[in-house]
């Protein structure tokens, strides 16, 4: 028998040796902890955000406010997942909305998913009166976006979301 530190050993699902600092754009999937439904319902294929829904929803739209190189694009809140369109800008002009190629020193993806979900938790959790509990998984879903077509099968994905919440493999209910 082993005793000390139990090490995660966990599969990246990283692109290795990618600078996710670069300017492009990105398709972002963030879970809840145990996928628990905390953001209000599907009815009739429209997503009802209740309140923590709502508070998920302005801690994404803040992210552009605090960060000048990040531009949102389509994303909805679940009642246990969110999916968002992330593009980071190069540092010295606008966005890009194809592969990203330009590097920049910038704050690199996972820095900016990490503050989404600090701010995001920090304002639930005082919602909620749970210091200190988690909101989402640890890790989340990532998929660099390599150009128009792309991201337009992507943005039919995020849109069409809630119409198919019945089968969607989040759905604790889904058949």
């Amino acid at each position: 028998m082993t005793y000390g530190p139990h090490i995660h050993h966990r599969r990246s699902i990283r692109l290795p040796g990618y600078d996710y600092t670069a300017a492009g754009g990105y398709f972002i999937t963030i879970c809840t902890q145990h996928r628990e439904c905390l953001f209000g319902e599907v009815v009739n294929g429209e997503m009802r955000l209740n309140e923590a829904g709502t508070m998920v929803a302005e801690c994404w739209q803040w992210l552009p406010t605090q960060y000048p190189q990040v531009e949102i694009d389509v994303w909805v809140v679940m009642p246990n997942h969110f999916h968002g369109i992330l593009f980071i800008a190069d540092a010295g002009r606008g966005g890009s909305r194809i592969a990203p190629t330009i590097q920049t020193r910038e704050k690199p993806l996972g820095r900016l998913i990490g503050a989404f979900k600090t701010v995001s938790t920090k304002r639930l959790n005082l919602l909620r009166h749970t210091p200190g509990m988690p909101l989402w998984q640890r890790n989340y879903y990532e998929h660099i976006i390599r150009n128009e077509d792309d991201l337009n099968a992507i943005c039919h994905y995020i849109a069409n979301n809630p119409l198919r919440w019945a089968e969607d493999e989040n759905n604790p209910v889904a058949s």
